[in-house]
């Protein structure tokens, strides 16, 4: 017997503890189902019949007395300062040109959709535009990305844009890959 004991002994601790935590769930729920029905509503008290009711002699009411206070002057309205409108991205002049058609940012390399849609948002459609940003536009646009700070310097980005705007696909690919 100590055997059995010995070779299945944490076997049947662990059945027995799984089966009590079982039982606890169990009746757990038991009680949370019957809880809303153990409480009922209570019955509306019962109005004796005006016969029986004696009636009761009203408290005496005194005349109300007029506060005398000091004229309130009115309060101005505090005035607040409007918003500062957002401030517009700077643009450089290369980038004023009307565009034909937005580029696809996804083949800037380390570009996804997120940041793709973030770029957008902040009027960056054009490989002329990144191309033509200077340490200004760079630092600017780095301070809006939230998250993805860090990362035009990190994946050269107005590099891989000169070579895109300018159609060097082949150069492009020699230096940083497969498109």
């Amino acid at each position: 017997m100590q055997e059995f004991f010995m070779d299945y002994g944490l076997w049947l601790l662990i059945g027995l503890l799984v089966i009590i935590g079982l039982v606890f769930l169990l009746s757990g729920k038991d009680k949370a189902q019957d809880a809303p029905q153990d409480i009922a509503p209570t019955p509306p008290a019962q109005t004796p019949p005006a016969a029986l009711v004696e009636p009761t002699p009203a408290p005496p009411v005194a005349a109300p007395v007029e506060p005398v206070a000091a004229p309130i002057a009115p309060i101005a309205p505090i005035a607040t300062a409007p918003e500062p409108a957002p401030e517009p991205m700077p643009v450089s002049p290369a980038a004023t040109a009307a565009p034909e058609a937005d580029d696809d940012l996804l083949r800037l390399k380390g570009v996804g959709p997120k940041l793709k849609t973030l770029l957008i948002e902040l009027g960056v459609t054009r490989f002329a535009q990144i191309a033509a940003w200077t340490d200004t536009d760079l630092a600017a646009i780095d301070a809006k990305l939230g998250n993805f700070k860090g990362r035009p310097v990190r994946d050269q980005w107005i590099d891989q844009a000169k070579y895109l705007a300018a159609g060097d696909i082949a150069g492009f690919e020699a230096k940083y890959g497969k498109l």
